[in-house]
């Protein structure tokens, strides 16, 4: 009788678990949650209404999979970037699509800088009310306005694989240095002055290049500043919740 009695019970508290998992991990792979969030439980289970224990349970399982950390009197928090990780595929992504821009130099039309120019103003205007996440979708669509000419498909291959990369990895750099996005949109028009000017397509790579890398530099010095002195004395496990 109370075998039977028991069963219900632990398949809703799985049910709630599975639901709260399913609600943690959408909300930090569509960049919802950016690296660093914290992940308040009581606020999460009022919002899914359900008690914190399956949302633990769910904390639990996301920080065994490396999406989320536990640090004593912080709490549980999105895991921050791989250092490693984020530097070798925003170098490479610089050199590529760096070579994808100036390729399609040429075959880069007036319509084309309308097209980007347009997609840019519309990043200046979302920069008093700033939102990571559409800022980010929309840089994405400007520079695919000036890459996609590329007629090296193994060049544009990797320019892909580096954009999606930077997608697995759930990064959105600008929810870190919002800075950055004011000189991003400055550089994105001297980029396109360049294209239109007929500039040498060494110089307009570079430019694209250095573009690029001035976003992971200031990735970089972000997580240096924020980064704990030892983390073996702060970082406990998510079973202490």
């Amino acid at each position: 009788m109370n075998a039977v009695a028991t069963e219900p019970s632990a398949d809703l508290t799985l049910s709630k678990a599975q639901r709260s998992y399913r609600y943690i991990s959408e909300r930090i792979n569509d960049g919802r949650y950016v690296p660093g969030f914290r992940l308040v439980l009581g606020q999460i289970a009022k919002e899914l209404d359900v008690s914190v224990v399956p949302v633990r349970e769910a904390i639990r399982l996301l920080e065994a999979e490396g999406l989320v950390t536990f640090e004593r009197n912080v709490g549980a928090q999105v895991a921050m970037i791989k250092e490693t990780e984020y530097l070798h595929t925003m170098q490479t992504l610089s050199i590529v699509e760096g070579a994808a821009t100036a390729l399609s130099a040429p075959f880069i039309t007036p319509e084309h800088i309308a097209r980007a120019r347009a997609i840019n103003e519309r990043m200046i205007a979302c920069l008093d009310d700033f939102d990571p996440h559409s800022f980010t979708a929309l840089n994405l669509e400007f520079h695919s306005v000036l890459f996609e000419e590329c007629p090296n498909p193994h060049i544009l291959e990797l320019v892909h694989r580096g954009w999606n990369r930077m997608n697995v990895l759930r990064d959105s750099s600008f929810s870190f240095v919002p800075g950055r996005a004011r000189a991003s949109v400055e550089e994105h028009e001297e980029i396109l002055r360049l294209l239109e000017t007929d500039a040498a397509p060494l110089e307009i790579e570079l430019t694209a290049r250095a573009h690029r890398t001035a976003t992971l530099d200031a990735m970089l010095a972000y997580q240096a500043e924020h980064k704990r002195p030892d983390p073996r004395q702060t970082t406990a496990s998510a079973t202490e919740i």
